[in-house]
């Protein structure tokens, strides 16, 4: 079973986008927010700027399996949601996950060392 559950109400992403924290990069742009459900939840947007659809969905599925392999390392209160940038679609999985490691261990969401033992 994965550790994440995905967004899909556009209330959600509404209110990530108005309340939410905002951290971009060059490659994408991180909202989030804390919740009170205990598990960690997730949102990915791609604009039609991106590209056509073979495009879009490219950069979703890079962006979820980048967000998969750090998922583990985060802690299990967030919402957050995920939005491509130009950028996005020419990249691999492996930069994405280290820009989104980069910018979880900023804003102080990865699990501290003695959460894990």
């Amino acid at each position: 079973m994965s550790d994440f559950v995905t967004l899909k109400s556009n209330s959600d992403f509404r209110r990530l986008y108005n309340r939410g924290k905002a951290v971009t990069d060059p490659a994408l742009v991180v909202y989030y927010s804390k919740n009170r459900a205990g598990i960690c939840r997730i949102g990915i947007t791609t604009s039609k700027k991106i590209g056509n659809a073979v495009e879009r969905n490219r950069s979703r599925r890079v962006i979820r399996e980048a967000f998969r392999k750090v998922c583990p390392q985060l802690n299990p209160c967030y919402d957050i949601v995920l939005v491509a940038r130009s950028k996005t679609k020419y990249l691999k999985s492996t930069y994405i996950e280290e820009v989104l490691k980069k910018i979880f261990e900023n804003e102080g969401m990865l699990k501290s060392e003695s959460d894990g033992e």
